[in-house]
């Protein structure tokens, strides 16, 4: 079960992630009213995982020495007036400025509550890490529905602003969060380097480009792969939000799952079965079938993220978690942010089949790869954690 104390600070986690999600859904719209072009909103998408690249690979370090409330109350402050921004902008640099905030607000409170949720119980740490994903993920999915209701009821802005009120309201229970800090003191001032220097390590962080391709293909072009192919706006949230439910349900059992039978066993389960899935949306012409193979690959996702979550913080040393967790958030961003950039200009210039083939052919690599780094992470550790730890 979820401690009380992390209630406020998931909340929030659910909504930074439902802000990522909502401009992900109306792009197709951005792009409509604002004339951007595809190249363009390529960028649009790009910039924010270029952000919260920068963020959790400058910042996360501060959570290990002693700043995690500091670093959560920052990350609450930039995502709201990303919003805020995103209410009144006109013009690409407007969207993109925004864009950036929505990144840093992401990028540093991220790390720091998975530090917080991993020494809070290490030996249930996946399962915990597998709750907080849910928030995440839940948030990031269906947030695309909300976005679409409320801008057929109210508007393109509505959104925007009914995100930055919410984390207005979430202020106050994260300034009283009880939070331990639980300070490890180290004179490393270069933890990303030795992280990478770490053979496991290397191996987690392959097999997160895999899984981010997707996530960074699909901010750029799901929604508009889906109205050139004659979907309604309703439609395009809806088939975002089929990733709600899985979302909701199974990062916790994966992350137990993880606990007991490896990180990378599960992770590479979760990346095997979204592989062809992506293949396929090249392809596919049926909207239904679409929505089917969505359906798939959310259940997919939702057991991937906690066991590469989990496999960072076991192949990361105790004084540098929130560093593995930021390097690992880093390395996925910035994949994201190249595969959102490229995007656009692969989709317009050879068409969707490209696009999400060629996607599909690198995860294969990247995961291949990534396993043969990280076999140790395979399999459970020595003495795996007790059903009633």
């Amino acid at each position: 079960m979820i401690e009380r104390r992390f209630i406020p600070l998931f909340a929030t986690s659910f909504v930074l992630s439902a802000g990522y999600g909502s401009i992900y859904a109306l792009l197709a719209v951005i792009r409509e009213r604002f004339g951007f072009s595809a190249t363009e909103i390529g960028i649009l998408a790009g910039a924010g995982f270029l952000a919260g690249f920068s963020a959790q690979v400058a910042l996360s370090r501060y959570a290990d020495r002693g700043h995690t409330r500091t670093m959560l109350q920052f990350g609450l402050a930039s995502a709201a007036l990303g919003n805020f921004g995103l209410v009144v902008a006109e013009d690409l640099t407007g969207f993109i400025a925004s864009r950036v905030l929505l990144g840093l607000g992401a990028g540093a409170f991220s790390p720091a509550l998975r530090r917080l949720v991993i020494v809070s119980d290490p030996g249930r740490a996946g399962e915990r890490l597998g709750f907080m994903a849910s928030f995440e993920m839940a948030g990031f999915i269906s947030g695309p529905v909300v976005a679409s209701i409320l801008h057929l009821a109210f508007g393109l802005r509505a959104t925007f602003l009914a995100l930055a009120l919410a984390l207005v309201a979430l202020v106050w229970p994260v300034l009283n969060a009880p939070i331990q800090e639980n300070r490890i003191t180290t004179s490393d001032s270069s933890p990303i380097r030795l992280l990478f220097a770490i053979r496991e390590v290397r191996g987690v962080l392959l097999c997160s480009l895999a899984f981010y391709t997707t996530i960074g293909v699909f901010e750029a072009i799901w929604a508009v792969l889906l109205a050139d192919r004659g979907a309604g706006q309703l439609f395009i949230g809806a088939t975002l939000s089929v990733f709600s439910i899985p979302m909701l349900i199974f990062p916790p059992i994966a992350g137990r799952l993880a606990d007991r039978r490896g990180p990378l066993r599960v992770a590479a389960l979760g990346i095997g079965i979204a592989i062809p899935c992506m293949l396929a949306y090249g392809w596919m012409m049926s909207l239904a079938g679409l929505a089917v193979l969505v359906a798939v690959h959310s259940v997919a996702d939702s057991f991937t993220m906690p066991a590469l979550q989990l496999g960072i913080a076991r192949s990361s040393p105790p004084e540098h978690l929130a560093s593995g967790q930021g390097m690992i958030g880093a390395a996925g961003q910035l994949t994201a942010a190249v595969t959102a950039l490229s995007s656009g200009w692969i989709y317009g210039a050879w068409g969707a089949g490209t696009l999400f083939g060629g996607s599909a052919a690198l995860m294969a690599v990247l995961l291949a790869t990534g396993l043969a780094l990280g076999v140790a992470l395979m399999f459970p550790p020595p003495h795996p954690p007790s059903a009633d730890t």
